[in-house]
């Protein structure tokens, strides 16, 4: 393919969409819209809420099932950003396309060039970097216009990113990705919420007037919400968001009831008796060998973050859970990853567990 007639698709930063905007700048088309990726988020939510009134012992009147659903969702946030799940699903659903974690054990051996595109992740920000004609190119949009990233600087840029707080996940599938836009006119059919930029003068450092349609949003970077409305407003959004903390102490259990969806989940789990635990090491540095970057959705719906080592025991993690939020009921503690969420193993270190880069749900049954 001549890269004389080949265009780069990217969209930039708006609100705190940058999941979106990682995965439509990864796959070259405008696909994916905060409605389609919120569909998913509800989706994921559901089978979330299944899985924990399946394992509670008072199902969905249960006291933490009914606080699950007054916190809203665990995958979107009112301002946009996705969770890591929501971005796995999409593109497995529309492209059937897999991202796993670089440090997985079965993706950290093979040379970082054999990959084609990565999505990269730090706190609630997401970008997307992808191969085009045989060179990498970062497309953050929160960055004025796509930066080429040579092979040989791809490795370091890559641990860099690593070194400094990023989970980077890579897409399995080689030679699978959409193919760039190879004229203007394809350019118009694939996408109209970004920018197109001409290969051949961004390689030449003419990137002043290449855009092939100035379709940038005009709210870009000024805090717009899902719904496109003002972040300083307090309307409603258009899709289901995450509602304010309520305070479950002062509300009775009928109010607490009343709340609850109406879903009918048959229980089958009795009392438990926590397991036993390891005690706690002190949270490595970043620059420490081995050390890992993981998210957590604790059983009170606060989010928090940690660095572990690789090799250190799951059953750190239900330390560190259980110091974040004690269990005074006796009750078992349960850590669920991945997607489907399946409850994580305590007989297994992190790495074995392939978690490093996942967000951890909690929740005491």
């Amino acid at each position: 393919m001549s890269s004389s007639t080949t265009y780069i698709y990217h969209e930039r930063q708006e609100a705190l969409l940058c999941g979106q905007h990682a995965l439509n700048n990864l796959i070259q088309t405008q696909t994916f819209t905060p409605g389609s990726l919120a569909e998913i988020a509800l989706q994921l939510d559901q089978m979330e809420l299944v899985c924990m009134a399946e394992g509670n012992e008072n199902g969905v009147q249960s006291k933490e099932y009914i606080q699950r659903i007054a916190e809203g969702s665990a995958n979107v946030d009112p301002s946009g950003n996705f969770s890591i799940e929501v971005l796995r699903s999409a593109l497995l659903s529309k492209f059937e396309l897999n991202l796993a974690n670089a440090l997985q054990e079965n993706v950290r051996g093979t040379e970082i060039t054999t990959f084609e595109g990565f999505i990269c992740n730090r706190a609630s920000h997401w970008f997307a970097i992808r191969k085009i004609n045989d060179r990498y190119w970062n497309l953050n949009s929160t960055k004025e216009r796509p930066e080429m990233i040579s092979h040989f600087r791809l490795a370091a840029e890559i641990e860099f990113l690593q070194s400094s707080g990023y989970s980077v996940f890579v897409v399995l599938e080689i030679g699978r990705l959409p193919a760039p836009a190879t004229s203007r006119e394809e350019a118009d059919i694939r996408g109209s919420a970004g920018s197109w930029w001409s290969e051949t003068e961004l390689l030449n450092g003419k990137a002043r007037g290449v855009h092939v349609n100035h379709w940038t949003k005009d709210n870009v970077g000024y805090g717009m919400r899902l719904d496109g409305k003002s972040t300083a407003l307090a309307a409603e959004t258009a899709i289901p968001v995450a509602k304010p903390m309520l305070d479950f102490d002062s509300m009775s259990e009928e109010q607490m009831l009343q709340m609850a969806l109406a879903a009918s989940v048959q229980k089958d789990d009795g009392g438990k008796v926590e397991e036993d635990t390891v005690e706690l090491s002190p949270e490595p540095l970043v620059s420490a060998t081995g050390a890992v970057r993981l998210q957590f959705r604790l059983p009170d719906g606060r989010k928090t973050e940690r660095r572990f080592l690789k090799d250190e025991s799951t059953k750190v993690l239900k330390a560190y859970v259980m110091e974040c939020s004690p269990n005074n009921n006796g009750q078992k503690l349960e850590l669920l990853a991945g997607f489907p969420p399946k409850a994580i193993s305590y007989d297994q270190d992190i790495e074995a567990a392939q978690l490093s880069g996942e967000q951890i749900k909690c929740r005491y049954l």
